[in-house]
């Protein structure tokens, strides 16, 4: 006799439960700045979707992964983020580990609210790993704290670049008494000293740092007064970060200490 066939229950294949999608900081642009934590979630990775700003070797930290290049840079044509929003998800709810790799830290200006909320709707848990944001880095560039007891309070980080296209309240932020850390204002520098210097003296030190932690790092240190009078040097399409308040006049002294050569090769304008 045959054995008879098993009952058809009728019931079907249990669906995977989404994965976890990780929200990852990489850094200012040097791998040796991630952390421990970041390492781990990239290699456990199935899908990586890897911002422009990040350098591009993090690939290699995430062997099993299919990677996605979800570019997003100031100026430039960039992905929409509804679109990296429902790849997140698409690929979440396949059961598949899915690591969104931003430039810095992705809880600063990363809209990293945006796809927090998005995942949660959709059902998909989210995870957060930090990291180094690129004022940090310029500030450790440039040898100087960004809150220096004897300059300051504290530190605001502002983007040049509000939702409704307007301006931040500058008056506002310089009557705050504390250092600025200003993101994506390479576009508009002269416009940033401008309105900056109708509240703060002139001779306000100033430093504007690009690609900072990277091997093409570029520093220039000057004061309000010289932003507007000789705009330095740029490198075309590097992000950079501006900072500016009393605590970056050690930077200048450090530099002085050095001598003309170093002055020279950071770009002391003041």
């Amino acid at each position: 006799m045959t054995p008879e066939a098993p009952a058809m229950t009728g019931t079907r294949p249990a669906r995977r439960p989404p994965a976890e999608v990780v929200l990852l900081s990489a850094g200012p642009g040097d791998l040796e700045l991630l952390t421990l934590k970041a390492v781990r979630a990239l290699a456990g990775a199935e899908v990586l979707l890897l911002d422009e700003l990040v350098d591009p070797r993090i690939v290699e930290l995430a062997p099993r992964a299919r990677v996605v290049r979800v570019g997003k840079r100031g100026g430039c044509r960039s992905t929409p983020q509804q679109f990296i929003c429902r790849l997140m998800r698409r690929y979440a709810l396949q059961g598949l580990r899915v690591v969104r790799a931003k430039g810095g830290e992705a809880l600063l200006f990363g809209r990293a609210g945006e796809e927090i909320a998005f995942l949660r709707q959709a059902g998909v848990p989210v995870r957060i790993v930090n990291g180094v944001s690129a004022a940090f880095a310029a500030a450790a560039a440039l040898g100087v704290s960004l809150t220096h007891r004897d300059h300051c309070h504290g530190v605001t980080f502002v983007t040049a670049h509000t939702q409704d296209h307007g301006q931040p309240d500058w008056a506002a932020l310089a009557a705050g008494g504390t250092t600025l850390a200003i993101y994506m204002g390479m576009g508009r520098l002269d416009a940033l000293a401008g309105a900056l210097s109708r509240h703060l003296p002139g001779a306000t030190p100033v430093a504007v740092v690009q690609s900072a932690s990277q091997p093409d790092e570029h520093r220039v240190l000057t004061t309000l007064e010289g932003l507007l009078r000789s705009p330095p040097p740029r490198l075309p399409g590097a992000p950079g970060v501006i900072l500016v308040g009393p605590a970056l006049g050690e930077a200048a002294v450090a530099q002085r200490a050095d001598g003309p050569q170093a002055l020279a090769r950071h770009g002391w304008a003041g």
